[in-house]
């Protein structure tokens, strides 16, 4: 019996350790993780707030201005000013109507004339800004009301409660984002509540405007902080879990597992494994070929096709994903030179970059290098800037930004809106094109919200002078609406999947 019962015992107590070894890097990475998620929550929090309070003060700026010089003509017969009232309205931008008040009673409107309606200035926070919940007009709509008063005088004007909420999903898609005046908030689906705000207890940010009486609160409910992990933390979950076999696992487990992806990486990096495979990007007008955008792909000598997906975080987190794209880029260059005489136009070739680019000048002279392989001005080089990691603007980043427009390099932020920094991004680094990610355009004619959402960013970039790419078009539905609301390119399987090299000339060549 004894020699049947301890080696059971052994075996036992070698199975529970080898758990615990496996389960502690796990759980302090996690650990570690949440630290992480938490302090970039806090952070991504606290710049959506600022962003929506100068986006906020930005609206407020216009009906203000409006106030003021109308101010001077209270008092006045309405028959003699109420053409100036309208102009306001048509000039100014957020501004929905303009009033004049005398003696604290409003008698002229810039909708309808005269009127008499008594002013309490109580009903104003400070004073100066009253958020409504509508008004007789239009009931069931929010509106954003801003009071200037000298003496007798005064002067009503007011915002648009639908241009606050807009601003509210826009800029908060990623967070719980509320808009305070007084003892009312708006919330981003255009309703006004009463008191406060309810609590958000991940990352709560409350920042108070020095200009106007108002307030922004930012923040995410309860559990987010897990979701963001499960969200932007799966390759890390996965080194986790490596790092927990290799401290679990026998000794010819751990020989076999001391060659680390990296590693494998690295040396696949030297035998030339990765290499580009290009999808077209679509004129949106008239549907002919504008470029491509270079993707990479891992052909490795026993998996076979590496999906991009299994491979390219992990090559950003290691760093091999600068030396990856160096060698994706002369690959490019050695292939479509020789055919850039034929080039009628610029042709526009795309290339992704990451946080990891952003660390040094060395970019720059990557980019050089490819553009003197080609004819002059025969190609458009456009830097597509993914969002899977922050760049932070410090002043390496913004002189290689800078350099990188000197050489006629143009910036992309890939897949607008659904990261955190987008707007971040087009204040700091003077972007040339907005990528509109693909979950806005596979809800074309299918969600309204995500509809509403995707027209914001085309009148944004419309706004700002940017030209747009639609991301993953699928259906000729969704190409006709891209094209009718002004989408310069378009880009999806409905014109071509990414092809390999041969491919991709060979269908180049056929069209010219």
């Amino acid at each position: 019996m004894p020699l049947t019962v301890k080696p059971r015992r052994s075996r036992n107590i070698r199975i529970i350790l080898t758990v615990i070894c496996g389960l502690l890097p796990i759980l302090l990475g996690l650990a570690i993780l949440h630290m992480q998620a938490q302090r970039a929550l806090q952070q991504s929090s606290r710049q959506t707030a600022a962003e929506a309070l100068k986006q906020f003060e930005l609206m407020l700026d216009s009906t203000a201005a409006a106030a003021r010089e109308l101010l001077p003509l209270s008092g006045r017969r309405c028959s003699e000013v109420q053409l100036a009232l309208r102009e306001q309205v048509t000039r100014r931008p957020f501004v929905r109507s303009t009033n004049l008040v005398w003696d604290n009673n409003l008698y002229c409107s810039s909708l309808f004339g005269d009127y008499r309606e008594a002013v309490n200035p109580g009903d104003y926070a400070g004073g100066q800004l009253w958020l409504m919940n509508g008004n007789p007009v239009t009931p069931d709509t929010a509106l954003l009301v801003y009071r200037l008063s000298e003496g007798r005088l005064g002067a009503l004007t007011t915002l648009d409660g639908y241009h606050l909420s807009n601003m509210l999903r826009l800029i908060g898609r990623e967070t719980l984002l509320a808009l305070r005046v007084g003892d009312h908030w708006l919330s981003a689906d255009g309703k006004v509540h009463a008191g406060e705000p309810p609590h958000l207890p991940v990352a709560p940010t409350r920042l108070t405007s020095q200009r106007y009486r108002f307030v922004v609160e930012s923040g995410y409910p309860t559990g987010e902080t897990w979701r963001y992990m499960a969200d932007e933390y799966p390759p890390l979950f996965s080194l986790l879990v490596f790092f927990g076999a290799i401290a679990s696992a026998l000794g010819h487990f751990l020989q076999k597992r001391a060659s680390s992806p990296s590693v494998e990486m690295q040396r696949a990096l030297e035998a030339g494994e990765f290499i580009p495979y290009f999808q077209p990007v679509i004129h949106g007008a008239s549907k002919s070929w504008a470029g491509a955008e270079v993707l990479m792909r891992w052909n490795h000598p026993k998996e076979g096709l590496v999906r991009p997906d299994l491979f390219i975080p992990f090559a950003e987190h290691s760093g091999l994903i600068v030396p990856m794209t160096r060698s994706l880029m002369q690959q490019t260059a050695a292939l479509l030179a020789p055919l850039s005489a034929s080039f009628t136009q610029p042709f526009h070739i795309g290339i992704n970059i990451t946080a990891s680019h952003c660390h040094d000048l060395a970019l720059v002279a990557d980019c050089r290098e490819f553009l003197d392989a080609f004819k002059p001005g025969s190609v458009s080089l456009v830097l597509e800037l993914t969002e899977r990691e922050l760049i932070e603007p410090t002043q390496v980043t913004r002189q290689l930004f800078e350099q990188l427009h000197g050489l006629g390099v143009m910036i992309a932020i890939d897949d607008f809106g659904t990261g955190h920094s987008s707007l971040g991004y087009l204040r700091q680094f003077n972007v040339d094109f907005l990528k509109i990610d693909q979950s806005f355009v596979a809800m074309i004619g299918i969600d309204t919200l995500s509809g509403h959402l995707l027209d914001s960013i085309i009148e944004l970039a419309a706004k700002l002078d940017l030209r747009t790419v639609a991301e993953g078009v699928e259906t000729t539905g969704q190409s006709d609406y891209l094209t009718a609301h002004g989408v310069n390119f378009l880009q999806g399987y409905l014109f071509a999947r990414p092809m390999p090299a041969l491919e991709f000339m060979n269908a180049l060549a056929a069209i010219k």
